[in-house]
């Protein structure tokens, strides 16, 4: 998978008071762009809590004369956090490394900093004496068969000392024969190297092609009655396209049916189908686990094209232009396996792609130090969990692109035990300069120990570099919570070093009052041998403990009422708690004064469950568990009630008046039948019923019979349709278009596999459109949706 590998990172630090010593010749113009005005009163209080404390030459800022200062958007993290981005000029030319991060609560309160820079740029000559060309000439020479994209920019590089340099683009071959792109940042004055910031890696060691299964229900976009297409109706940008192997413009796939791919591994309309599942199930994970709108940030994303005819998958930041491969718009671009029998679609591959699209569309941009593909697996895997599939097809199981045998040899990389695949489970000093693909082993492995530990109920074991003991884990969406916060806070001078202190940063900002995830998230980095930074926070807590008691792993039934009481205690005297729970099964809930679960499970599954209690000081204390839901008995037979109709408008429920007994139309048995339709003029009806199809259940089946007459005459336009369709959560999928081109001699029957939603709640829906004239009716009856 093709990397965009990391180019940025911050120093979170505790906020210091405004000092004399602050350069007097900083401006303080905190220049917002158009994108960044403030959506809500939280990020307003944040500009301005920022704005005053670039006003007052705050000393942590290293601001000098010539600086000004950009305004990018405010983003919301977790628990009312604020992230306010600037970036920096200095006399009009950028500054690499003058990026910062103001962070604040939901009151505008300043909670600390996060600054790339490490010094004033003071007084520093703005003519080079090192030409442009000479520039080039230097960075070609770090590739085999390189170009120049675009022209020399000069800048000033303030990453380490600050010094004039040429930004030079260029592009070519590396000399392990993978294609680079590559911003070298060379000396305007002395013509060295300071430094090389990788934007994508076209290297072919990442991926995951197989499909997720039949039936997948995935949001698309209706364009006309007969035309539908794979985009995204809720994420604009958000769309699959088949690839032609050019950067040229290609559409959004379209269909006339709303049926798409024949689950086979080398169609490319099938791995678009996979693609947009995984995009929908990864933008869910974003809104409910990170609070995060969108992939960039502002509920949009961008496209996927699926088919490129090469063993690698990878993302086009925007701006970047490379022949054969990226146009300067954001994209994401899926080759095939080496078998050349998948195309990499699967959850964490699309995941990874995606994911660092997120990272590119945070503060500071894409990760570097090495950090970038770690940023990527992070990504996979929260999507893969958050899909929660069963084995048959992308369980969740920290290995990365395990499904496809990209290249022949399983799993591309294992987090739990990233040197199963060669890859290093320990930071050193070696990483930065790693290849890219195997750096994320240290990070691949701290993720690991932070959510699951190093022995977790019914997953792998995993060991630490510092013969620690034994780590508990959070949970995996709290560390994601965590982690995602943390990438609030990066800037341009990222790292291994940069993310220890922003995660301990992020968890101490997450939940106050409690060390209990602060000092998961340290223990986890001591494990893999990451060191402590100065920067690094500290955590106390106001001086009580709250703990609470883990009852162990629980069961459950589908339809079987249940209850779980739970226990804590706090070490201050007088204290009650207050209770919070996620990642319940559906259909139970908590009492937040009594810490009783209790209600009926409704979906068969197994829940990642992490209750949390709060003392009236605000100390917290958590426990994790998971909770199966079995199918229960599996009943047979039809699960509709009233499915023949014969008990009137009963057990369905929609538009008044087409369920009847009315003799214009014969009921197929009976006297009582659905008639939708009839009417010659501009009209919609619906009907719909939910059930619970059993986990348990072997098959599933939709039938019904269904007669068509019209007073149409054409043989070509489908002016009056009737759509049957299986909503399942938000999710709406149509499973066949009738219209008066289908009109029939009398009644037809017409069935559908449903197994795809077995252990699902779903509602089965029949709706009609008529035109402005000339009737279409579609008479429905004997309707079952039989399991076994």
């Amino acid at each position: 998978m093709a990397t965009l590998v990391a180019a940025s990172a911050l120093a979170a630090a505790p906020l210091a008071s405004p000092s004399a010593h602050a350069d007097p010749g900083a401006t303080a113009t905190a220049a917002s762009a158009a994108s960044a005005a403030p959506r809500d009163d939280a990020h307003q209080k944040a500009r301005r809590s920022a704005k005053a404390l670039i006003d007052s030459r705050a000393p942590q800022l290293r601001a000098s004369g010539g600086d000004a200062f950009v305004a990018q958007p405010v983003v919301s993290g977790g628990a009312g956090l604020q992230y306010a981005a600037y970036t920096r000029t200095w006399r009009g030319l950028p500054v690499r490394g003058g990026d910062f991060v103001v962070v604040t609560n939901r009151d505008g309160k300043i909670l600390g900093t996060s600054v790339a820079q490490k010094r004033a740029i003071g007084k520093l000559s703005a003519t080079p004496t090192v030409s442009a060309k000479a520039a080039t000439s230097t960075a070609r020479a770090t590739l085999r068969q390189s170009v120049r994209r675009g022209a020399p920019e000069l800048v000033v590089h303030a990453l380490t000392t600050p010094r004039l340099a040429w930004k030079v683009r260029v592009s070519g071959l590396t000399a392990d024969g993978d294609r680079s792109v590559r911003d070298l940042y060379v000396d305007a004055r002395t013509g060295s190297v300071i430094e090389s910031d990788e934007l994508v890696h076209f290297a072919t060691g990442t991926g995951n092609g197989h499909h997720n299964g039949p039936g997948l229900a995935i949001e698309t976009t209706q364009a006309s009655a007969s035309s539908y297409t794979l985009a995204d109706p809720n994420n604009p940008g958000v769309d699959c396209r088949i690839d032609n192997n050019t950067t040229n413009s290609v559409p959004v796939l379209a269909g006339p049916d709303n049926t798409w791919g024949d689950g086979s591994g080398t169609s490319t309309e099938t791995g678009c189908v996979d693609t947009l599942y995984a995009l929908q199930v990864q933008d869910r994970m974003l809104s409910q686990w990170l609070g995060r709108d969108g992939f960039n940030g502002n509920g949009g994303g961008w496209q996927a094209r699926v088919g490129k005819d090469e063993v690698n998958a990878f993302y086009c930041p925007p701006g970047l232009s490379e022949p054969g491969y990226c146009t300067g718009t954001e994209w994401v671009r899926i080759g095939h396996n080496q078998a050349n029998t998948e195309w990499l679609t699967n959850l964490d591959v699309v995941g990874h792609e995606y994911g660092h699209g997120v990272d590119q569309n945070t503060p500071g941009g894409h990760s570097n130090g090495n950090t970038g593909e770690f940023v990527g697996d992070v990504f996979g895997a929260l999507t893969e969990h958050f899909a929660n599939e069963s084995s048959t097809y992308d369980e969740p199981d920290y290995l990365v692109g395990e499904e496809v045998n990209l290249v022949g040899d399983g799993e591309i990389r294992n987090m739990y035990n990233p040197s199963a695949k060669g890859d290093p489970n320990c930071y050193s000093s070696s990483i930065p300069n790693a290849e890219v693909h195997s750096a994320a082993g240290p990070g691949n492995h701290w993720f690991y120990l932070l959510a699951e530990g190093t022995n977790p109920a019914g997953g792998p074991t995993s060991t630490t570099c510092n013969s620690g003991g034994t780590l508990t884990g959070i949970g995996i969406q709290k560390a994601g919570k965590i982690f995602y916060n943390a990438m609030l806070m990066k800037t341009t001078s990222s790292s291994y070093l940069k993310y220890r202190t922003w995660t301990l940063t992020a968890a101490k900002n997450l939940f106050p009052g409690s060390c209990t995830e602060f000092n998961a998230v340290k223990a986890a980095w001591n494990a893999v041998s990451v060191p402590a930074q100065t920067a690094d926070p500290t955590c106390t807590t106001a001086g009580n403990t709250v703990t609470v008691t883990n009852p162990g792993n629980r069961t459950g039934t589908v339809g079987t009422a249940t209850s779980l009481q739970l226990t804590g205690t706090s070490s201050g005297a007088g204290q009650t708690l207050t209770w919070s729970a996620t990642g319940l099964p559906a259909g139970l809930s908590i009492n937040s004064g009594t810490g009783l679960v209790s209600g009926t499970p409704t979906t068969a599954t197994t829940a990642n469950v992490t209750v949390t209690a709060r003392d009236t000081t605000g100390a917290t204390g958590s426990t994790s568990f998971t909770w199966t839901i079995s199918g229960g008995g599996t009943p047979t037979g039809n699960l509709l009630k009233n499915p023949g109709f014969e008990s009137g408008a009963v057990d369905w429920t929609g538009t008044s008046g087409p369920i009847t007994n009315n003799t214009g139309r014969a009921a197929r048995t009976g006297s009582w039948k659905l008639w939708l339709g009839g009417n010659g003029s501009t009209s919609t009806e619906n009907e719909s019923q939910t059930v619970t199809i059993p986990a348990t259940a072997t098959t599933a089946t939709l039938s019904f019979w269904v007669a068509i007459d019209t007073a149409e005459s054409t043989s070509s336009t489908a002016y009056d349709t009737a759509k049957v369709q299986v909503v399942s959560g938000t999710t709406t999928t149509t499973l066949a278009t009738y219209s008066n081109l289908n009109k029939s001699s009398g009644y037809v029957q017409k069935t559908f596999d449903l197994a795809s939603y077995k252990g699902k709640t779903i509602t089965l829906k029949f709706l009609m459109n008529e035109d402005s004239s000339l009737q279409t009716s579609f008479v429905i009856d004997d309707t079952a949706i039989n399991v076994g």
